[in-house]
Parts: structure tokens; C-alpha cells; sequence
């Protein structure tokens, strides 16, 4: 498993301001104040995520994929709903099936409001995951799952640029269908517009995502 790169999470930048030693101007300094007000009212009234806010970052975008019974299927078909968006392959030992079972157990934490939730797994192995074999294999863990591959002309890796996903075939031999994926893992939490809102990492709890889907119902 890839742990994602630095680079393609959202950084946390520190500004330091260093202010001269000089008398401040009365009025600038309420200036100032009121501002510092204002922006501390609008972070109060703003939902806190326990993910990482994806929010400002240039992610995301919808695009086109094939489902488990070989129909088109588009991720702007789910607009409305709130979207839990993962990157795996069925030949996954154990990122994969732990993070869908994560996302099956957060569904049950959301109880009723889980009807305004979809859960999304896209395949980065379409060379073996089939539209049935995907389809397959994320209703085994929730039926109402949805598994999409790419088959056709079905852009995989541009796909995987919009969403800052890496992988890398290992331990291949020669032409053999016997091989890992490394892959960049986690979750993206997509608003009912469709927009990429909070990243949820490996590890991240069902409760925790609940949490933070909750923002977005």
C-alpha cells in the first residue's frame, strides 16, 4: 500500500507576521479586531471535520465508468446523494476489504439517514476486474455498494489524475495475471453538488466518517 504522498494532500501552511514596534493607529486596530471577529464567527458556524477539508483544494470531477451489470454509470448520476469514493482491486488482501467493511459499518452508524448515502469502489486493476467481477465484489460487502471499471476507451488514468490516486503494479512475473497493486488508499467525501469536501484516511473509524458525512447530509 501506498501511503499517499505529501504532495498530494492538502498542505498546512503556518504565516507568521512580524509586526515593527512602532505605535499602532487606533483605527487600524479595530479594523483588524472586527475582522478577527468576523472570521472567527464564520469558522463557528462552519460544520468540523474530522477528515482532512478538500474544500479549497483542485480535486475531483465527475466522470464515466462501467457497473457490475455493464451499463455507463457516471458519478454525477449520484448527484443528490453523499458519496463515499474509494480506489481499490478485488485481488486486494487486506486494505481493500478492511476499508469497505469500514464503509459498511459507517453506513450502519448513519442508521436513516444512510438512504442519502453511496458508497463508490473503482477499480485500478481493470485488466482483471470485469464489470461483473467489480459489481460482485462490493455488494459482498453492502448491497447497495457500487463497483465501476474501466472497459473501452474508458479513461482509467486520467480518472486517477482528477482524484490524485497512485498505483504501481509489483511482484509481477513476465505477462502473469499474479500480481499486487500498491495503491494510494483512503476515502473522498463527495457533496450532494458532486464536490470533493473531506478526505478520510486509512484507519479513519466508522464513527469518525459518519461524523463527517453528517457535515455533508
Amino acid at each position: 500500500m501506498f501511503s499517499v504522498p505529501r504532495s498530494f494532500l492538502p498542505g498546512v501552511f503556518v504565516l507568521a507576521a512580524l509586526a515593527a514596534c512602532k505605535p499602532q493607529d487606533n483605527s487600524a486596530a479595530q479594523v483588524a479586531s472586527s475582522s478577527a471577529s468576523a472570521s472567527a464567527a464564520e469558522n463557528a458556524a462552519k460544520p468540523q471535520t474530522r477528515g482532512t477539508d478538500m474544500r479549497k483544494e483542485d480535486i475531483g470531477g465527475d466522470f464515466t465508468l462501467t457497473d457490475g451489470e455493464g451499463k455507463p454509470f457516471s458519478l454525477s448520476d449520484l448527484k443528490g446523494k453523499v458519496v463515499i469514493l474509494s480506489f481499490g482491486f478485488t485481488h486486494c488482501p487486506d486494505v481493500c476489504p478492511t476499508e469497505l467493511l469500514t464503509y459498511s459499518d459507517t453506513l450502519k452508524q448513519l442508521g436513516g439517514q444512510a438512504k442519502d448515502v453511496k458508497v463508490v469502489f473503482v477499480s485500478i486493476d481493470p485488466e482483471r476486474d470485469t464489470p461483473e467481477i467489480i459489481g460482485k465484489y462490493a455488494k459482498q460487502f453492502n448491497p447497495d455498494f457500487i463497483g465501476l471499471t474501466a472497459t473501452g476507451d474508458q479513461n482509467l488514468p486520467v480518472i486517477k489524475q482528477q482524484y490524485r490516486v497512485v498505483s504501481a503494479k509489483v511482484n509481477q512475473k513476465d505477462d502473469s495475471e499474479n500480481y499486487l497493486v500498491d495503491h494510494s488508499s483512503g476515502a473522498y467525501l463527495i457533496d450532494k453538488n458532486g464536490e470533493v469536501a473531506i478526505f478520510s484516511p486509512y484507519g479513519s473509524e466508522p464513527e469518525t466518517i459518519a461524523a463527517d458525512v453528517r457535515t455533508l447530509l
